[in-house]
């Protein structure tokens, strides 16, 4: 059985996975840089390694937080319609900076009604008005995970008649 040996990496040829790693998908600083120590050996050497590519790829303006947090933010607005909640959360996972966030996602969502876009959700997901509390908790909790805020979900399922105490268990659940 032969023997698998680990690739080894010098600047140049870990520049070239990067530039292809970016070239696939859009990364964050973060993400790229977890991507990149997974190829080299844990070390002061491959931790200066990555930064020296980090830094090379930043002044060359293919890596970016402040795009990559603004493009990320528009295009799950735009075509998942989550909610800000939900952006702000996946941009904080993968690792952007809360400044940048802020700044990204106001962008995105400035001027739009978080109600509009919660039943545009709903639309793309084919969720109809519910028939029983079942259905009401169901829609409650797939709208909380999409990122919008419980007050929001209320106002839609009372739109929607749902009774009243239906609505004061599932804010209560999603409050604690």
């Amino acid at each position: 059985m032969p023997l698998h040996r680990r690739k080894t990496y010098d600047e140049s040829t870990l520049y070239e996975y990067a530039v292809s790693a970016l070239a696939r998908k859009m990364r964050s600083v973060a993400e790229l840089k977890r991507l990149l120590r997974q190829r080299l050996p844990a070390g002061e050497e491959s931790a200066a390694l990555v930064e020296a590519v980090i830094a090379r790829l930043k002044d060359q303006k293919y890596l970016n937080d402040t795009a990559y947090a603004a493009a990320y933010s528009s295009y799950r607005r735009e075509n998942q319609k989550f909610g800000r909640l939900r952006v702000v959360s996946d941009l904080k996972a993968r690792g952007v900076h809360a400044d940048v966030i802020t700044k990204a996602v106001t962008a995105a969502y400035a001027g739009d009604d978080e109600e509009k876009l919660a039943r545009e959700y709903l639309r793309r997901k084919r969720l109809k008005k519910p028939a029983n509390a079942k259905e009401a908790a169901r829609i409650f909790r797939a709208l909380l995970r999409a990122g919008y805020t419980s007050r929001t979900i209320i106002r839609i399922l009372k739109r929607w008649d749902v009774d009243d105490e239906v609505l004061t268990a599932l804010e209560s659940e999603a409050n604690s």
